[in-house]
């Protein structure tokens, strides 16, 4: 169930006046798309659409958690046309609830099996990385279980996987890889040298940015790629023991009554000029054809995780995650 994917934090978010609306911006001729970050690249999508099918776009865009709450807030009045998440089991989970409308664009010929199904496909792909501030005064890490040392006490902040569907993934794919004594361990021996669980991605890779802190474990790689580029003073470092991928899944309510409009929306993001966006944004396009920059899945140690035994203990992993971490 949709449900089940919503965090506290996140259905407290819509409830009085923080809750987001589209008010006067919705409007019958305009497709409403959701979107987990970035900000910049559905911005960017939804003009190019615009300008190329004069189609409107109504963008709302949060954290994936905010994202599927605002869905379940709706559920009995549906707005949106298209979801792009940033977790794939939110993808899987509104298809076994019969959420979504079959559809396989003529694009994705080039995605590979594992990133598309009949009712959603993967816009692009983030991986889990280390992101260490170079001007810190801790050596860069080459490992996960390397933030445990003494030398990295109070220097280390993780995101929420309650409230970052990238950082559950994180953590089904150690339990998955590890098993759970040795994640379980992991992450202890993390809290107890000092680490912070601040909140989503942005609220952990922050404090790395403005060197309160030196690491950040299981950081988002395109956000953090994005902000080198622009000059920070950071290294994005992918473990040497493995990683996971994180794809993002667009997909198309059943309940949308702009379902061909939603079509064309999912076709475009998969066009050349779509994919092309997607890889500004330091996301490994979908398409295996188009180019990406930034290390792409052949570059990248994944680990393989059981991801249906994972969804049927999300949550037991994250109240467990809120017992050691005292969230």
């Amino acid at each position: 169930m949709l449900s089940r994917l919503l965090s506290r934090s996140a259905l407290a978010s819509l409830t009085g006046a923080a809750i987001f609306s589209l008010g006067s911006q919705a409007h019958a001729q305009a497709l409403t798309v959701y979107s987990a970050g970035p900000n910049s690249l559905i911005e960017r999508l939804a003009a190019d659409f615009t300008e190329q099918t004069n189609i409107d776009v109504n963008v709302f865009q949060s954290t994936t958690g905010q994202v599927m709450a605002r869905l379940e807030a709706e559920r009995a009045n549906p707005l949106a046309d298209v979801v792009i998440s940033a977790s794939w089991d939110s993808a899987t989970s509104l298809s076994e609830d019969g959420l979504l409308h079959a559809y396989r664009s003529s694009n994705a010929a080039t995605v590979p099996d594992f990133l598309q199904a009949d009712d959603y496909v993967a816009q692009g792909v983030s991986a889990l990385s280390l992101v260490w501030n170079q001007n810190s005064d801790t050596p860069p890490p080459s490992d996960w279980s390397d933030l445990t040392d003494p030398v990295y006490a109070n220097q280390v902040t993780m995101p929420d996987p309650a409230q970052s569907g990238a950082a559950f993934e994180l953590v089904a794919g150690l339990l998955t890889a590890t098993g759970e004594d040795a994640t379980w361990s992991l992450l202890e021996a993390l809290m107890d040298n000092g680490m912070v669980v601040p909140g989503p991605n942005a609220r952990a890779l922050n404090p790395v940015l403005q060197g309160a802190k030196s690491v950040v474990f299981g950081a988002v790689d395109y956000i953090a790629l994005t902000q080198q580029e622009s000059g920070e003073a950071i290294e994005v470092i992918f473990p040497e023991s493995g990683t996971v991928i994180a794809p993002r899944p667009m997909m198309i309510l059943e309940s949308s009554a702009m379902q061909h409009e939603a079509e064309q929306f999912i076709d475009f993001v998969l066009s050349d000029q779509g994919q092309q966006r997607v890889a500004e944004s330091y996301l490994m396009p979908a398409r295996s054809d188009i180019e990406a920059q930034r290390p792409t899945l052949n570059e990248l140690t994944l680990i393989d995780i059981d991801s249906e035994a994972m969804n049927e203990q999300r949550d037991v992993i994250l109240e467990r995650f809120r017992e050691l971490t005292g969230g």
